[in-house]
């Protein structure tokens, strides 16, 4: 890609112009910055409040992985790549407090200035940042990386992309961005883009890269082994440039992550069993219960650790593709919901013990409250209220059974929904007027053993309604291609959520997404009203309002009967080896330490 800037970005918008001049009279060089107020943590912080500075470092971490990939390129469509790389290693410029709903400080930038109505935003970078090469960061690696991503790099990228107007460097370490749109959280989604090292790229197509290319970036980490769909290991790099800066103290502790790939989860487990392993993260709270008391449990080599958060529970469960006719009409989409057994199979695969998510920002404030709407909320939802399905305004709940395998009032109140939508047991079948059966294809992954034991029972019970759905099993290559062509009918879904969400909700519900490949809207919905409150969230400045436009949100999600929702995980259950060690200060995004090894040591006991 040509080093040269495209002429979009050699214009400067009068209007524009004009404001940015306005505004700099406010704007001042800051350790930090939060979506809303000021952030938490003073200009002279000497660790995040979660991490502990006093760790040792040395030791390693193995986890397991069900799948396989083909590639080492977090930031393009193309492939499929271990997902911990794009969080372990590459740097930003600015880097995440997850103490805090949503505020970044300075990493690969020293500071950051925007002005009072973030209309543009200017970085400084650090003098002693450096690739693991040991090669100066510049601001052309800088311009280069955001123009690379947003113009070839994953469709994640691209939307942030297309709201800035000019992109010019304003000093030997700095980098200035003005805005074309007004978006609050737009200084803090440039902080958080992934740095590449230009020279590395030259004559190269970047949207092409596989494992060709072992990454040069910024980070404690470096890639040193791997090989093709069984393993990946970093190292930490002992001349690391950042060591000494203090969003850096306590992180990065251990000498070596190694990530190991299964075909099955079950193998995965006695692979933990039997040591390959020595770190595992549990899903299914009845397994937790009852199988974790192998000898490693019992004479304390493997220690049990359960890690509560405060985040939202998101959604997980199986997800409709309403770009397919079959799932158009939302009365078949709730018939679906209606036959889904939660009582029954959570007793079977949990005993019960693993409760349900009840919309996709539960468990937090940002959650749709029960019963009607009202208030602020109701205000936000009611120019939509023509469009709006049943239960947005009035109030949605999921349906409960009783608990048994027939489910028969539950699923006579899906043959009823599937008989207006236009379908009637015809010989034992469900069809239309003229005889064609209803039927859909559900796609899974290989090694997804939880998934596929739901989807049996599911299907057993969607039987009882002469509904018969094929099932297809794929490797997770096959797999990643079709969901990013949107290329099935239901599929697994789990899509996390966070305390301040913003510009990432558009791709998850935006409208682009119905047609754009590789989008993570996998449901297709197309809805004005959720893009209206996504865009009052973006630019609310009262608090307030942005959890009444949340809610809102929320509701709409909810009702939209999109997703068959299934279990709320609130804790990770991490299973690991004594020495590894946690802080005991969690951040109210505890399970990001459940997921990542970002603040753990190793500790001889």
């Amino acid at each position: 890609m040509s080093s040269n800037l495209n002429g979009r970005f050699r214009r400067v918008l009068g209007g524009l112009a004009l404001a940015a001049i306005a505004a700099s009279a406010t704007a001042e060089p800051k350790h930090g910055i939060a979506m809303y107020g000021e952030p938490a943590l003073p200009p002279d912080f000497v660790s995040l409040p979660y991490a502990n500075p006093e760790a040792p470092k040395g030791g390693r971490i193995v986890t397991g992985e069900v799948g396989s990939f083909d590639s080492l390129n977090p930031h393009i469509l193309k492939g499929s790549v271990p997902w911990q790389l794009r969080f372990l290693a590459y740097e930003s410029l600015m880097a995440r407090n997850y103490g805090e709903p949503f505020a970044l400080y300075g990493l690969l930038a020293e500071s950051i200035e925007v002005p009072d109505d973030r209309s543009w935003v200017e970085f400084t970078l650090r003098e002693e940042a450096k690739f693991s090469d040991g090669t100066p960061v510049t601001v052309e690696d800088v311009m280069w990386s955001y123009e690379t991503l947003g113009t070839v790099g994953h469709p994640r990228y691209r939307g942030s992309w297309e709201k800035i107007a000019t992109m010019e460097k304003t000093g030997d370490r700095k980098v200035k961005f003005t805005f074309n749109v007004e978006d609050r959280e737009l200084p803090l989604i440039l902080g958080m883009r992934p740095i590449l090292k230009k020279a590395q790229w030259d004559g190269k197509d970047f949207a092409e890269s596989g494992l060709e290319d072992i990454p040069i970036t910024t980070a404690p980490y470096t890639i040193s082994d791997f090989e093709a769909g069984r393993y990946v290991t970093l190292t930490r790099n002992p001349d690391y440039w950042g060591k000494d800066v203090p969003f850096m103290q306590g992180v990065a502790n251990l000498d070596e992550i190694r990530m190991e790939f299964f075909g099955d989860a079950q193998v995965m487990f006695e692979g933990f069993k039997a040591g390959i392993l020595n770190s595992h993260r549990e899903t299914n709270a009845e397994k937790w219960e009852t199988q974790f008391d192998f000898p490693a449990v019992q004479n304390g080599d493997v220690v049990k650790s359960l890690i509560p958060h405060q985040r939202p529970t998101g959604m997980t469960g199986f997800v409709m593709n309403t770009r397919l006719p079959t799932f158009k009409d939302w009365r078949v989409r709730e018939a679906l919901i209606q036959a889904f057994n939660f009582e029954y199979i959570n007793d079977a695969m949990t005993g019960g013990r693993q409760a349900r998510i009840g919309s996709y920002f539960s468990n937090s404030q940002l959650g749709m409250d029960n019963g009607p709407a009202k208030g602020r909320v109701l205000e936000f939802l009611e120019p939509f209220a023509d469009d709006l399905l049943p239960g947005a305004i009035e109030g949605y709940a999921l349906p409960v059974s009783d608990g048994s395998e027939r489910n028969r009032k539950n699923l006579r109140a899906a043959i009823d929904l599937m008989e207006q939508a236009g379908w009637t047991i015809q010989d034992g079948v469900m069809a239309d007027a003229i005889g064609a059966p209803f039927t859909f294809e559900i796609v899974l992954s290989q090694g997804s053993g939880e998934a596929q034991s739901i989807i049996d029972l599911y299907v057993e019970a969607l039987s009882r309604m002469g509904i018969t759905p094929q099932v297809t099993m794929i490797d997770s290559a096959q797999y990643k291609e079709r969901v990013n062509a949107y290329d099935f009918g239901m599929t697994y879904y789990r899509r996390g959520l966070s305390l301040s969400p913003g510009n990432e909700q558009h791709l998850y519900w935006g409208s682009k997404g119905v047609t754009e490949p590789g989008s993570r809207n996998l449901m297709g919905m197309n809805s004005p009203a959720a893009e209206a409150m996504i865009d009052t969230i973006l630019n609310s400045t009262d608090q307030n309002d942005f959890v009444a436009a949340t809610k809102a949100l929320d509701r709409i999600l909810t009702s939209g009967r999109y997703v068959i929702p299934i279990y709320d995980f609130s804790s990770s259950r991490i299973a690991h080896v004594k020495e590894l060690k946690y802080p005991e200060t969690l951040p109210i995004y505890g399970d990001w330490i459940g997921w990542q090894p970002d603040v753990w040591w190793w500790e001889e006991e």
